[in-house]
């Protein structure tokens, strides 16, 4: 492989190159898995040093460095923490930024574990949370407070997908002196460079398209260097570590997370497109098409889509989106999203909402494209809409 030096690399070798030499894993291409918790040293005196690269495994293995510095070169900040899950990685960014006595500015989009987090641990902690509206913008600088610690951004929302003007409410609340936190998993560092739009704090959780096939749990955060130092302490006093296999998986779906990604932004668009020529379809929430409300900023920050999306139904009673669903053979009924699979889950978004509204006028389903033949999901999609319509 080649050597890294100071050489500027395209994305895409980035992924592959980065985190590996195969001259520090005896020559084999992959690093190895350690599964490690004790390190030994010859001597009390090395011992007493800490001499040595290692000094126990929940602290860092070969496995977890490779990760790590895999993930650093992708983010472009000066400091990852691996994290068991993606939701550990939305408490680890906030307790690394938020204390007692704090002011917390979250988008009113954001994923739910995320709100009953700020609405349950950090209020017991005595961090106040407002919810604000995704369409702000500059003018987030109204609702914060001299103790307003950070602003947390999730753009685009992962149920009903609207785009933050994610520069903008950086540069507010760089003004106020206040951190911005985002939980970038949608677009991942390939689709939307988080660091050089103005976040401090960037997290995702690694289980979707990281590991992209199902069968990992792991998320990490990236912080810029105003912040590594208190990321690094955060993480080891939470005693926080990943399994190494789930590491493992991580570091090898990361490699061919560029080709994955690709797919699923391509399948996604067409089946997206598609679903808008349907009757049984009012609106399709899809940032990448050329109607959507947020496809301008879609267009001017992100560099791609994923396979993630929405549709809104015309009016029919629910019964109508269970013969939907529930005939589908290629599309399983599930919560996660970022494998090679294709997803669907009816939601309703309207009592989770605080700060903005929401109202559809029909049932509301969430997809995602898997890497399937794109045909093959348009027939199935297209014989469960009929279903729909003939239960209405």
């Amino acid at each position: 492989m080649a050597r890294r030096g100071d050489r500027n690399y395209g994305t895409l070798t980035d992924l592959v190159t980065a985190g590996r030499d195969p001259e520090d894993s005896y020559g084999f291409v992959n690093p190895p898995v350690v599964r490690g918790s004790t390190v030994v040293w010859p001597t009390v005196a090395d011992m007493k040093a800490a001499r040595g690269r290692y000094t126990y495994g929940r602290r860092g293995t070969p496995t977890s460095d490779a990760l790590s510095d895999a993930l650093q070169t992708i983010e472009g900040g000066d400091h990852v923490a691996l994290a068991p899950s993606g939701v550990t990685a939305v408490s680890l960014a906030l307790l690394s930024v938020l204390s007692a006595g704090d002011h917390l500015l979250m988008v009113d989009t954001v994923y739910d574990p995320t709100r009953r987090f700020c609405d349950g641990f950090l209020k017991r902690m005595g961090i106040e949370t407002d919810y604000y509206d995704p369409a702000l913008g500059a003018d987030i600088s109204a609702h914060m407070r001299p103790n307003t610690r950070a602003v947390f951004v999730e753009s685009p929302g992962s149920l009903t997908f609207e785009v933050q003007d994610v520069p903008a409410i950086a540069g507010a609340a760089h003004a106020r002196g206040a951190a911005v936190i985002m939980d970038n998993t949608w677009a991942t560092p390939l689709y939307f460079r988080a660091h050089d739009h103005g976040v401090d704090l960037s997290l995702s959780a690694g289980t979707k398209y990281l590991g992209g096939h199902a069968d990992v749990l792991i998320g990490y955060v990236s912080a810029t260097q105003p912040y590594a130092a208190a990321l690094k302490a955060t993480h080891g006093a939470l005693g926080l570590c990943c399994g190494p296999d789930d590491m493992f998986l991580a570091l090898r779906g990361l490699r061919t997370l560029g080709v994955r990604l690709a797919h699923h932004q391509a399948s996604g668009l067409r089946v997206a497109r598609w679903l808008q020529s349907r009757p049984e379809v009012a609106r399709v929430m899809h940032p990448g098409l050329e109607n959507d409300p947020g496809h301008h900023l879609w267009k001017r920050d992100f560099s791609g889509a994923c396979g993630l999306f929405a549709l809104e139904l015309t009016p029919g009673p629910f019964e109508a989106v269970e013969a939907f669903l529930d005939g589908l053979e290629l599309f399983g009924l599930g919560y996660s999203w970022g494998g090679y699979e294709s997803l669907a889950i009816p939601y309703d978004a309207t009592p989770i909402r605080t700060a903005s509204r929401w109202a559809p006028k029909g049932p509301t389903v969430r997809l995602h494209i898997g890497l399937e033949d794109v045909e093959d999901l348009i027939a199935d999609l297209e014989a469960g809409l009929e279903r729909y319509a003939a239960a209405c």
